[in-house]
């Protein structure tokens, strides 16, 4: 667990819970200011997992930081119990519900637990939120804070410019500028991310090396890849298309990443985690999207006014595509369209 003492409040004692994945979570930050700024004395606490936890530490707006698991595996359940009891929390929300968290909040005595109605064991929570976010008539930043309504009633979200607060230690960003090295520095940086850890409908690794091509001649730009460990022949293929020296897969931390991102001009990606840490940094994005509703942008686009979004012109129910396998619809979004707009977005 990672504390910081200094703000303690017997008044609001607050938990946030988000134990799935890095776009989830960033998705939740903005939470985070509203309950600071609404109980400026409370407690609040984020429960997640180490890999996420790494982006929100020193978050100006938490307290301390629960970890979920151990070495990779759920924690056991009788310590993180004996750790949300002794922290004496009187209020959850379980953005990220799950039968194991929600028995927890019950156990841990807390009075508000607030989750979807939606669930077979939605009975444990005692203030529902009944929003089916599969239709996606809400992003999923926005239906995180709808959840805000059990503790702020009327509270609609319009109006609210996102904070995530996702802090870069300098010595990180010193670091990664080093690792690009500065024979070609000056020239604006171009993330590709072209995995998605089988998260989302990728575009397919021969359209990634195509804009990998034409980003690394001329000399205009410099070229970074990135991935996760099992991407490695896929972010060599797109790095050898784009000549470029700098390829990650699996060999840069979570901080590490974000401080790569932040000296990008554009990251291009898929829905996927990276890119919503591109965006909530501020950088330029290209997403590349399903028209699938529960996997569009509609719900699931970068949350930034820098962006450009593509989604491929077939039906948006596309029932030839399978979740994270191969989605010939995708190959419809053209190479050209997208070199086009990162053009335009890097002169901007």
């Amino acid at each position: 667990m990672h504390t910081n003492t200094g703000r303690v409040s017997p008044h609001r004692r607050i938990l946030v819970v988000r134990t799935d994945r890095l776009g989830d979570v960033i998705l939740t930050l903005p939470m985070l200011p509203l309950l600071r700024e609404w109980f400026p004395g409370a407690f609040l606490a984020m429960l997640l997992n180490r890999y996420t936890g790494e982006i929100v530490r020193g978050n100006p707006s938490l307290d301390t930081i629960i970890w979920d698991d151990v070495a990779g595996r759920p924690a056991p359940a009788g310590a993180l119990l004996r750790t949300i009891r002794r922290l004496h929390f009187d209020t959850v929300f379980l953005v990220h519900p799950t039968p194991r968290l929600a028995w927890l909040a019950v156990r841990a005595g807390i009075q508000e637990r607030i989750g979807t109605g939606y669930r077979a064991y939605s009975f444990l929570f005692n203030r529902r939120v009944y929003e089916h976010r599969k239709d996606a008539a809400y992003h999923e930043l926005e239906y995180n804070l709808h959840m805000l309504r059990a503790v702020r009633p009327g509270f609609t979200g319009e109006g609210i410019v996102p904070r995530f607060d996702i802090r870069i230690d300098p010595v990180v960003r010193g670091e990664v500028r080093r690792r690009l090295g500065q024979e070609e520095k000056g020239k604006p940086l171009i993330a590709l991310h072209p995995g998605s850890g089988g998260s989302a409908h990728d575009w397919p690794a021969e359209h990634f090396m195509q804009l990998a091509s034409r980003i690394g001649r001329g000399g205009r730009f410099r070229l970074a890849v990135t991935g996760n460990a099992a991407e490695a022949e896929l972010v060599r293929l797109v790095g050898e298309a784009g000549n470029t020296p700098h390829r990650f897969a699996g060999t840069l931390t979570l901080p590490e990443l974000a401080a790569l991102y932040a000296e990008s001009r554009v990251v291009v990606g898929n829905s996927t985690g990276p890119l919503h840490l591109a965006a909530a940094l501020g950088t330029r994005v290209i997403g590349l999207y399903s028209q699938i509703t529960a996997m569009s942008p509609a719900r699931w686009g970068p949350y930034t006014e820098l962006k450009r979004v593509f989604v491929p012109s077939q039906s948006p129910e596309c029932t030839k595509c399978l979740r994270g396998g191969p989605c010939a619809c995708m190959a419809g979004i053209p190479v050209d369209e997208v070199w086009q707009a990162l053009k335009e977005m890097a002169d901007d």
